[in-house]
């Protein structure tokens, strides 16, 4: 079976032409829902949304801080170059009420030579046919049909994604089939993400071109290891020579996203001489909210001085910055003196088999049962919760659904104990699990 991709669609725009406002209108209301999980702060850097049945994910290429006009356009450039690296489809956003500006002619040059698709969105239109003539304005940019809508009174925002489907194409954004494991290496600059794979490669470093057709930013990199083959997704970037600094960490959110949606495994490394950030917990939560294996690595644990307390301190440290994900697994290593470094492919092994393990429906009741007997289920006003079955639906990761006598009922922290209860019997060590609840009346 063949893995599909979400396409990525970035969002280049000056300040106040109202990007929060779409992505507002987009990620809220009746368009998707993003859960946002416990424990991960986030800017609206993206949003996962749904139209017609195909699935996106939309990006903020950055904020711009309106400085002067020369900084909004050098800033601007640097949004569009992002959004030219990591894009399926660019949406350039402008505002009828500001009218066409110089900065807004210059980057549509930029992006109509990347020879990406485009699709040019005039915000802030409250009236269409009275704004008729403020928006041909546009098509003076040279980049296609100028689509008019209003984000914050959500007018138009349909057609616009359908122009964007269209560009996508009925291309499904299938990779090809591969079954060897795919693992991003992520983490924030010079935490020693290449210096890690440099290591794991060895000699034979092997880059594989990009496949045609495809933009993407990471580098992959093949590595046998004992007669096994592994893909090792690079978010360092070797290609980009100048640096970003005000841009940098959202560039590498950016990439991150990328990178994520197509590993099996995120091996997220941390600078042990730093400690755990919370940029790493936005880092992690990327790949928990995507249902991905997860593996941390501690590097440079070389560089620490230790006694006997400073594992344990440190482990403590991690699971409270990322409590939302006690599931993953901790290797500490050093990718100088390659201590415990290759122990890492039998941690990648683990979790990619726990990623795509299936319990058998007749072992998962028998568990619940117990974990009911165990601990009664809550009951409110009188009502109480009742649990009719469970089956496992899907893999990577797996994913279980629950029948229940009422969804209200069932409160996240039960929900959380029956995980425990088949973590226990299972391990899937290193992968996140997901519950669906479903609800079935007595009378069925």
């Amino acid at each position: 079976m063949s893995k599909k991709r979400k396409p990525i669609v970035a969002v280049v725009g000056r300040p106040n032409v109202g990007k929060s406002t779409l992505f507002n209108a987009l990620a809220g209301g009746q368009i998707a829902i993003v859960k946002d999980t416990p424990g991960i702060t986030r800017d609206r850097i993206y949003a996962d949304i749904t139209w017609l049945d195909r699935q996106l994910t939309l990006i903020d290429t950055g904020g711009i801080e309106p400085d002067s006009d020369d900084v909004i356009l050098s800033q601007m450039r640097e949004q569009a170059q992002i959004a030219m690296d990591t894009a399926d489809v660019i949406l350039f956003l402008v505002d009828v009420k500001q009218g066409l500006v110089d900065a807004d002619a210059k980057v549509a040059d930029m992006l109509r030579r990347s020879h990406k698709p485009i699709v040019l969105v005039v915000n802030k239109v409250d009236s269409f046919e009275k704004m008729m003539m403020d928006i041909y304005e546009f098509y003076n940019l040279g980049i296609g049909e100028p689509i008019p809508i209003s984000a914050a009174n959500r007018l138009g925002i349909g057609d616009m994604l359908d122009h964007v489907l269209e560009h996508l194409g009925e291309e499904s954004f299938e990779e090809e089939d591969d079954d060897r494991p795919k693992i991003a290496i992520v983490g924030k600059p010079n935490v020693g993400k290449s210096s890690i794979i440099n290591k794991l490669v060895g000699e034979n470093r092997v880059i594989v071109s990009d496949i045609a057709g495809t933009t993407r930013d990471a580098i992959d990199t093949a590595v046998t290891y004992q007669g096994r083959e592994y893909v090792f997704i690079d978010t360092a970037g070797l290609r980009r020579k100048n640096k970003i600094k005000e841009e940098l960490e959202r560039y590498m959110i950016v990439r991150t996203v990328g990178a994520v949606e197509r590993a099996d495994v995120v091996c997220l490394v941390i600078d042990a001489e730093e400690g755990v950030t919370e940029q790493d917990a936005k880092i992690a939560g990327i790949a928990h909210e995507r249902g991905k294996g997860m593996i941390i690595a501690v590097n440079k644990w070389d560089a620490v001085e230790k006694d006997d307390k400073t594992i344990y301190r440190f482990t403590e440290k991690i699971r409270q910055t990322l409590a939302f994900m006690p599931y993953a697994e901790l290797l500490f290593l050093s990718a100088k003196t390659g201590q415990r470094l290759f122990k890492l492919y039998e941690t990648i092994d683990a979790v990619v088999e726990n990623h795509a393990m299936r319990v058998q429906t007749g072992v998962l009741n028998e568990i619940m049962t117990e974990a009911v007997a165990m601990q009664q289920p809550p009951t409110d006003k009188g009502k109480r919760l009742r649990l009719y079955y469970i089956t496992q639906v899907s893999v990577k990761p797996p994913t279980f659904v629950i029948f229940v006598n009422d969804k209200e009922l069932m409160h996240f922290s039960y929900t959380r104990y029956l995980e425990n209860k088949i973590r226990d019997a299972f391990g899937f060590r290193g992968t996140p699990l997901k519950f669906i609840i479903r609800e079935r009346k007595d009378k069925e």
